[in-house]
C-alpha cells in the first residue's frame, strides 16, 4: 500500500510540475514563449497582453526582462537586457499604420526629448517599413553592452538604433505615465 501511495504521489507531482512549467502562454489565441533568447542572452516573460484598436485585436505584445519587475519606471530606466515581442494578429495592420502609431507613442513617451530623438525615430520607422502580414513577429531587443535597440522581424535582423535615451523612449511607449494603452501596460507588468 505504501508503494502505491508513493507511486501515486510521484505521478501527481510530475503532472503538476509539467503543468506549472509550461514553456508557453496563450494570449488571445497567440502562443507566447515564457523565455526568449537573443544573441545568447535569455530573458524571461514579465507579462503579455493584446492591443486593440476600435474593437479589433491588432497585436499581442510581450515584455521580456533579465530581472522581472512590476515597476514601470525601474524597467524604463534599467540598463539591462530586455525585449518587446510583438506578434501581428490582424491583416489590417500595415507598416504605415504601425509606424504612424509608433510616432504618436514616441511623442508621448519622449516628451521634450522628441526633437533630439527624431532622426533615430525616423531610422527606426524605416526598419519597420517592410510589408507587414498577420502572424509576423517583431522582437525589439535592447543590448546594454553597446546601448542599441535591435529590430528583428521573423528571426531576421533589420538593423540597430543607438542610444540608451532611445531605448527609454521606446519602452516608454507602453510603460510610461502616458502609455498607448493602460490595460496593455498592466498586462506587460504582470498585473
Amino acid at each position: 500500500m505504501k508503494k502505491i501511495l508513493l507511486l501515486l504521489t510521484l505521478l501527481l507531482s510530475v503532472q503538476f510540475s509539467t503543468v506549472s512549467a509550461q514553456a508557453t502562454l496563450d494570449v488571445n489565441g497567440v502562443t507566447v514563449p515564457r523565455k526568449i533568447e537573443v544573441q545568447n542572452k535569455t530573458m524571461q516573460l514579465n507579462g503579455a497582453g493584446g492591443r486593440s484598436k476600435m474593437w479589433l485585436e491588432v497585436y499581442v505584445q510581450a515584455l521580456y526582462l533579465s530581472q522581472l519587475s512590476q515597476d514601470p519606471k525601474f524597467i524604463i530606466d534599467s540598463d539591462t537586457e530586455m525585449a518587446i515581442r510583438i506578434e501581428i494578429t490582424s491583416a489590417m495592420v500595415s507598416s504605415n499604420k504601425l509606424t504612424k502609431a509608433m510616432n504618436a507613442g514616441f511623442e508621448k513617451s519622449a516628451g521634450s526629448n522628441f526633437e533630439e530623438l527624431r532622426p533615430r525615430i525616423e531610422d527606426f520607422k524605416t526598419l519597420l517599413s517592410d510589408v507587414i502580414k498577420e502572424k509576423d513577429v517583431f522582437i525589439l531587443w535592447y543590448n546594454p553592452l553597446d546601448q542599441t535597440v535591435s529590430v528583428i522581424k521573423n528571426d531576421v535582423s533589420k538593423g540597430k538604433i543607438p542610444g540608451f535615451d532611445f531605448k527609454k523612449a521606446l519602452f516608454g511607449i507602453w510603460l510610461s505615465d502616458k502609455p498607448v494603452d493602460e490595460t496593455l501596460k498592466k498586462h506587460l507588468l504582470g498585473q
